[in-house]
Parts: structure tokens; C-alpha cells; sequence
């Protein structure tokens, strides 16, 4: 059931296409650098606690994305790490919009249909 003003509300779902490549890109995701444009004096603990958090994200998508190779599932996983980055500044939550863009690139997916958009926006501050 979606209640309104459910982000995924106008959430689209497709099937995913996962090949063997989709889940090798998905493991060099984990293991290369992420936010490196990340500006700032000192960036490095913020990249570092946000790179756990994308790796972590990364992580979910490999147990689960075969079984579950839909768009809405992974924009499901996506959720749960956007609703933990909403207390980070404008600028840092537009940097972890451009690792999660690499990510829909990797699974095929194009559009979030407006819901990475949707939490990159909102702030909890």
C-alpha cells in the first residue's frame, strides 16, 4: 500500500537485466574509491563515514539483487541509505547523488523516477 506522499509513489518498477558483469561492477563499486569530489578543508572522516555507507548500500544490492532483480527493489535499498544521509549538507548529499547515479548505472537502471531527487532535497537538520 502506498499512503500519500509515499516518494515511491510514482516509483516505476522494471525488470532488471543482472549479468555476471552487472555483479562484478557492483564489486569494484565497493572496492574503489567513492566522493572524491567531495569538497571541504578536511573531508576525509565525512568521505570516509559516507563511503562506509555506500559500501554498505553496494553490499545489499550484491546479497540480493539476483533474487530480486527489479527497479523498485533496489530503489528500495536506496531508501534505506538516503534516509540516513538526510542530515548532511546540500552540497554533500549532491555528491552522494552522483555516486548513487553510478550505481542505477551499473543495474540498468535510468531514471529514480524522482526519488533519489525526492531525499536529496528534504534535509532533517
Amino acid at each position: 500500500m502506498i499512503v500519500a506522499g509515499d516518494p515511491f509513489e510514482f516509483v516505476r518498477d522494471a525488470p532488471l537485466f543482472i549479468v555476471p558483469r552487472t555483479i562484478e561492477q557492483l564489486r569494484a563499486f565497493c572496492d574503489g574509491p567513492k566522493l572524491a569530489d567531495l569538497p571541504g578543508p578536511n573531508p576525509s572522516p565525512e568521505r570516509e563515514r559516507l563511503a562506509v555507507a555506500l559500501d554498505d548500500l553496494a553490499t545489499r544490492l550484491l546479497a540480493g539483487i539476483e533474487a530480486h532483480p527489479t527497479k523498485f527493489w533496489v530503489l528500495k535499498q536506496f531508501q534505506q541509505s538516503l534516509e540516513t544521509m538526510q542530515k548532511e549538507d546540500a552540497g554533500t548529499r549532491e555528491h552522494v547523488g552522483t555516486e548513487l547515479e553510478r550505481l542505477m548505472d551499473i543495474v540498468g537502471i535510468d531514471d529514480s523516477d524522482g526519488l533519489v531527487a525526492y531525499y536529496l532535497a528534504r534535509s532533517n537538520s
